[in-house]
Order: C-alpha cells, then sequence, then structure tokens
C-alpha cells in the first residue's frame, strides 16, 4: 500500500520545510563584517578594491568590478560594449528576466534563441542563426551552475567581430576544460544574492581582461564620475566630472568584506555541492519519472540549482512536495513568455520550443552548503513518494 501524501493527508516527509537554499554566514564572516563597520569607510573605501583584487585572483581575470548586484553587473557590461537603440544582443530565453533587461535598458532589442535540450544551456547554433548586421553582442547563461559550450561560442564571436557576455551569476566555483568560470567570456557577471553560492545579501561583480571595459564599468557604477569619494580625498580634491550618464551602482566595504570573507569557501562549498548533486543523480538513476540535465564533458559544474525533469504533471508535483515540506521551486518562466516582453517585443509562446516544453517539466530542488546528508536522503524520499503516487 503508497503511503499517503501530506496534501492529502498524510504525514509529510519533513516536519519544517526545507527552502531550495539558503545562505551560510559564519562568526569568522561576521567577524570580517564588525571591522569594516568600526572603520572609518562604509562604502567607496579600501574594502572594495580589496574584495576586487582577491575576487580577480580567485578567476584569473585582470580585472574585477565590485557592483551592487548581478543585475547592475549585467548592465554595466552592456554600457561597456556601447549597447544603444537599434542594437540587438542575443541572449537565451532559458533565464532570469534581468539579463534581458539589462539589454533593455540601455535601449537595445534582446533577440531571444532557444536551449539545448539535454542541458537547458544556450545553444549555439541558434546563436549563430540570429546573428545580423544590427548584433552588437552575444550573452550566454551558465544556466543552474553549469559553464556552456564556450570553445563553441567563442569561435562564433570571434567570425562575426562581436564580444561575449558570461551571464556566470549560478556558476561561482564552476570550471571548463580547467578554465575558471570568470575567464570564459570577454566580460563576466557574478551575483552575490542571498540564494546564491556567495551571499552578501545583494551584491555583485563583473571580471574581465579588458582594462577600457573595465575603466568604463567603474566611472558607470559611480553616477559615470571620473572620481570616488576616497579617490578625491588620496588626492586632497574635491574635482569630479560626469563624463556619461551612469547609476549608483556601488557596493559597500561591508558587503565586500562579507564577500571576501566567504570567497575562501568556494572550492569548499562547490565540492558539497558536488557531494549532495552526486547523491540526487545516483538516487534517481533508476526513477523513470525523473531525469536530471545533462553534465557536459569537461566541465566542473557549481550547482547553484540543480533541476530536474519530470515525467509527471509538474503543478501536481510541485503542489505535493510542497506539502512535504521540501522547498521546491522553478527555474525560469522563459522571458520571451512575460508579458512585458509580449507587450514591447511581440514574443509569444510557440517561439521557443524547447525551453517552452522544458518550462512545463523543470523543477528546482533544494541545494546548497549547509543540508546534511540526512536533508537530502529526506528530498529523495518525498521525490520517490510523490512520482510514485503521481506515476501510477
Amino acid at each position: 500500500m503508497q503511503e499517503k501524501l501530506a496534501i492529502d493527508g498524510g504525514t509529510p516527509v519533513r516536519e519544517k520545510l526545507l527552502p531550495y537554499s539558503r545562505q551560510t554566514v559564519s562568526d569568522d564572516d561576521i567577524r570580517a563584517m564588525e571591522e569594516v563597520l568600526r572603520s572609518d569607510w562604509l562604502t567607496t573605501g579600501p574594502t572594495v578594491g580589496k574584495f576586487e583584487e582577491v575576487f580577480a585572483s580567485f578567476t584569473g581575470a585582470k580585472e574585477a568590478i565590485a557592483v551592487s548586484n548581478g543585475t547592475a553587473a549585467l548592465h554595466a557590461a552592456m554600457f561597456a560594449l556601447g549597447v544603444r537603440k537599434g542594437d540587438e544582443v542575443i541572449v537565451p530565453t532559458m533565464t532570469f528576466a534581468s539579463t534581458a533587461n539589462a539589454i533593455v535598458f540601455q535601449g537595445g532589442t534582446p533577440v531571444f534563441v532557444d536551449s539545448e535540450p539535454d542541458t537547458l544551456l544556450i545553444d549555439p547554433t541558434k546563436v549563430e542563426e540570429a546573428i545580423t548586421e544590427k548584433t552588437k553582442a552575444i550573452i550566454s547563461v551558465d544556466y543552474a551552475g553549469q559553464p556552456c559550450e564556450y570553445e563553441a561560442l567563442r569561435t562564433i564571436a570571434r567570425e562575426h567581430n562581436l564580444p561575449l557576455v558570461d551571464d556566470a551569476c549560478h556558476a561561482i566555483g564552476g570550471l571548463e576544460n580547467g578554465k575558471r568560470v570568470g575567464t570564459l567570456a570577454d566580460i563576466n557577471t557574478f551575483s552575490f544574492h542571498a540564494v546564491k553560492p556567495i551571499a552578501t545579501g545583494e551584491g555583485g561583480m563583473i571580471t574581465t581582461d579588458n582594462e577600457d571595459y573595465a575603466k568604463k564599468m567603474r566611472q558607470f557604477r559611480n553616477h559615470g564620475l571620473t572620481s570616488d569619494h576616497r579617490e578625491r580625498q588620496e588626492r586632497g580634491s574635491w574635482f569630479y566630472e560626469m563624463t556619461d550618464l551612469g547609476y549608483n551602482y556601488r557596493l559597500t566595504d561591508f558587503q565586500c568584506a562579507l564577500g571576501m570573507s566567504q570567497l575562501k569557501n568556494v572550492p569548499k562549498w562547490t565540492k558539497r555541492r558536488q557531494e549532495i548533486a552526486g547523491m540526487y543523480d545516483e538516487a534517481f538513476a533508476g526513477m523513470s519519472a525523473v531525469t536530471p540535465l545533462k553534465v557536459r564533458d569537461n566541465v566542473s559544474h557549481a550547482y547553484h540549482l540543480y533541476v530536474v525533469r519530470l515525467g509527471i504533471d509538474r503543478t501536481k508535483a510541485f503542489e505535493a512536495l510542497r506539502a512535504e515540506n521540501i522547498g521546491v521551486n522553478v527555474h525560469y518562466i522563459p522571458v520571451h513568455l512575460h508579458p512585458f516582453y509580449q507587450r514591447t517585443f511581440c514574443t509569444k509562446k510557440g517561439m521557443f520550443p524547447v525551453a517552452e516544453k522544458a518550462y512545463e517539466e523543470i523543477i528546482s530542488l533544494p541545494l546548497f552548503t549547509g543540508m546534511t546528508d540526512d536533508d537530502a536522503q529526506d528530498i529523495v524520499e518525498a521525490v520517490r513518494k510523490v512520482c510514485t503516487h503521481y506515476a501510477k
């Protein structure tokens, strides 16, 4: 006799909800922030530059630019590339809205492309088909934490003399062919939102080897000014000029202290995420109703998310798993299906069948550094319980 689902009045697998992700903040992190909070600088101070230095060193990039969030990082990238009205930027539809929004902020037009069915990463063949004389750049997204096919994407970008931007907000700690995420594209963007592997509450970073891009993005994050407060104080000067229309996208010193403290743990935390993903892979190998996304050869997956495709009704499964106190989520509604994009750019259902079909089937299972093996087993048990019920 099958166990009764919690949604039907049965006993939940867990007593309390396990979220799909949660930050890890240690006493060392708190001490690092406290030191800065007691200093003379809360923002535009020396800790910002220190964080940028260690982040650049960690990724292997020449330049790192700290900003207020991952969306600001993408917006700054579009500014540095000179995206403006009339320009097109190729972007996957299977991503969070901010990837495309950053293009629109600059007056550009996002040109959506479909995903590979087994990984849900941007399909390089679709990228090449979408290039026109108006194309200004290509944005890839390391969906769930897996690096895209950068050899193919870089080849396409070079052939058409286009810059490549990596939305790596899921993928810090990931590798492709031994090369760290953060160096795989001309500009690489990161998020430090609370559910990301590094969590500063809000926050972001941009990496590049291009000094001109870096200079433009540093000014862009500070209202388009030629200097910030600390630089003027060091020179004993008051003078500055606004050379471009920028934004207040600065990251505070105490957030940078937290990020710098957490960055030390990325290798250890990535390994733990991979261990949990391995438990899931093993448990779901014999379950026909659950298909994990494929992991490409020669990559190290950072596993910000663990996404599976379900062979049962996703809406019913979502509600049932939540009732079992498993905090599942869905990543993402394809951007071209959002009302703003349908209204503004005339996108519609049916344009990108791979992403649309995946959206109806995918679900994200809890995965974060602080999870225990018992937590992972609870999730496996709940998935097995729900799939067994609805697959009958």
